[in-house]
């Protein structure tokens, strides 16, 4: 009974047209070949199964086919069946790994000076030779620099960067890519069509994802598969086969988030640690989810009509805004990082989706009352102030409760009240910018822009404001477009607005609250030096007052 042949084996590449995604190293030797612009010594780069071996062989059938020199070797002749077989005398292969000592090196270089068997070019493939011991490398270099007539290297390695530059430059180097997913899912389809097996397209793209790139990897799962299988190529055996996480399960977490559900999205995970599946391949295929969504709103052509998934990944990407994909997208990234530093994999998994769910835009109703009290001009905190010991003497002042002299104290009360609906009785623009910005709805880098300018002037319908030269990288349109959109909110119709860069007067209102910040900061340390204990510490036991720790009570 004949042992059935694996397919990682049986279904090598024995020309170039067979080769899968490494076009650009094919079109450079096929030219090569056909204009007998032959190199004496080649290296080939790349990672473990994209074909660096099987280019090599199929180099030396090219050099050797009876034919002549081609781009085609026939596979027929007996120089190309032999090399199929691994049986040609004139090509010789050698593991740098298990060789990597000098007299091994010597020995291979001094049969090298003899003439060919029975072949036009004695062709020597080193596979690993970045493995080689640097005395090796040394004893090679000449012979690599000056081989005789009859000579091919070709040379194999995952690490170029151990290789002396010396070698380096002595060689016609070709970077093999990893394949595209695609391309191994279209090549398995093709392989199981040969093979008569029956395979799903999503088992087939799993096993793709799984294989990293590298085609041997592919085929020897899709192996395992056939026989975990039992001949069978099915979705839900593959997933099992591999460990895979069910995408079911990340679509209903994004669901849940969406819906900022999160007793769901703790029951989703408790169901997957029930499964034991693994949370950093399930962070993983997260980030990879979250790049899909990406692509859909952006690049919608970019999702395949073919993806199984692809109504759902077109639906969530319509409930959720770009800038959220891409915030979901660094904390899944970062959360997988982190994961081995967790207390365990199930709490670094789900401190991963509550930071997400603690980033999901919220309602405007909370900062809306923090905002009302800043314009009445008493601004309220659910912090309590941190009791430290003896700090009794910082609230007796009161330091917070001293009138401050600063221009924004009564303007934004008289003039602009707070209504319920912004612009039914927002009364017009009086040039107090400071106060009519503590109304708007502002936040992050808008209200940084907003708080650094300056009126230059203003009409009924029209303000102009000057921005500093050091802070002219805050005039991103985005972030003036979100002003203008606040001020027509505020005042219920169109308000023209200009930017311009220029000097300023000093009146900003970031200007203006740091001045209010350091009047409070010197009266709270006044308060803080002439409190009589604090006096008597000082006096009698050598005390010193360290200003930077003292804040005024807010």
């Amino acid at each position: 009974m004949s042992l059935t042949q694996v397919l990682a084996r049986k279904w090598r590449p024995k020309s170039f047209s067979e080769l899968t995604g490494q076009d650009h190293v094919v079109k450079a030797l096929t030219n090569a070949l056909e204009r007998k612009r032959l190199h004496h010594a080649y290296l080939f780069t790349g990672t473990r199964g994209v074909g660096k071996t099987t280019i090599a062989r199929i180099l030396a059938k090219a050099l050797n086919c009876e034919t002549g020199i081609t781009s085609t070797p026939c596979g027929k002749c007996a120089a190309c069946t032999e090399i199929d077989g691994g049986r040609f005398v004139d090509l010789i292969e050698l593991d740098a790994a298990s060789n990597t000592q000098v007299d091994n090196m010597r020995e291979l270089l001094e049969n090298a000076l003899y003439a060919p068997t029975c072949a036009r070019y004695k062709v020597y493939i080193i596979d690993e030779v970045h493995m080689l011991s640097k005395s090796a490398f040394n004893a090679m270099l000449k012979t690599l620099e000056e081989p005789p007539e009859h000579v091919k290297f070709v040379l194999a390695t995952t690490d170029p960067q151990k290789i002396p530059v010396t070698v380096l430059s002595r060689c016609l180097q070709f970077n093999l890519k990893q394949i595209p997913p695609s391309l191994i899912a279209a090549h398995l389809k093709h392989v199981l069509e040969q093979e008569q097996i029956s395979g799903d397209a999503m088992a087939l793209q799993l096993l793709a994802r799984a294989a990293q790139g590298s085609m041997r990897d592919a085929l020897s799962m899709l192996d395992q598969a056939i026989a975990f299988g039992e001949g069978a190529v099915a979705e839900t055996s593959v997933r099992a086969m591999l460990g895979a996480i069910d995408q079911g399960y990340l679509y209903d977490l994004l669901d849940a988030l969406a819906q900022k559900d999160g007793v769901q999205i703790l029951a989703l995970a408790d169901a997957m640690e029930a499964r034991s599946l693994s949370f950093d391949a399930a962070l993983q295929d997260l980030a990879a989810l979250l790049h899909r969504l990406a692509l859909a709103q952006t690049v919608p052509q970019a999702i395949s009509e073919d993806v199984p998934e692809r109504e759902r990944i077109f639906a969530l990407a319509k409930i959720f805004a770009p800038e959220d994909i891409q915030l979901f997208y660094q904390i899944a990234l970062h959360g997988r990082s982190d994961l081995s530093l967790a207390p365990d994999e199930y709490a670094g998994f789900t401190m991963t989706l509550m930071r997400m769910l603690a980033f999901m835009p919220g309602d405007a109703a909370a900062g809306g009352a923090r905002k009302a009290d800043t314009v009445t001009g008493t601004v309220t905190s659910t912090k309590q102030p941190p009791a430290t010991t003896r700090q009794a003497p910082s609230a007796t002042p009161q330091p917070a409760a001293v009138p401050v002299a600063v221009p924004v104290a009564a303007a934004p009360v008289a003039a602009t009240p707070v209504a319920a609906t912004p612009g039914a009785t927002a009364t017009p623009f009086d040039g107090d910018w400071p106060a009519l910005v503590s109304q708007l709805k502002l936040s992050g880098m808008t209200r940084m822009l907003a708080q650094n300018c300056e009126v230059k002037n203003f009409t009924a319908d029209g303000i102009e404001l000057c921005v500093p030269e050091p802070h002219r990288h805050l005039l991103e349109k985005a972030y003036q477009d979100k002003i203008k959109a606040a001020l027509n909110e505020y005042y219920g119709k169109p308000v023209r607005l200009k930017f311009s860069v220029g000097s300023i007067t000093g009146m900003t209102p970031a200007e203006l609250e740091n001045r209010e910040k350091q009047a409070k900061q010197s009266q709270a340390i006044a308060a803080i030096e002439t409190d009589p204990f604090v006096r008597e510490l000082v006096e009698n036991f050598d005390a010193k007052l360290i200003a930077s720790s003292i804040k005024p009570i807010q």
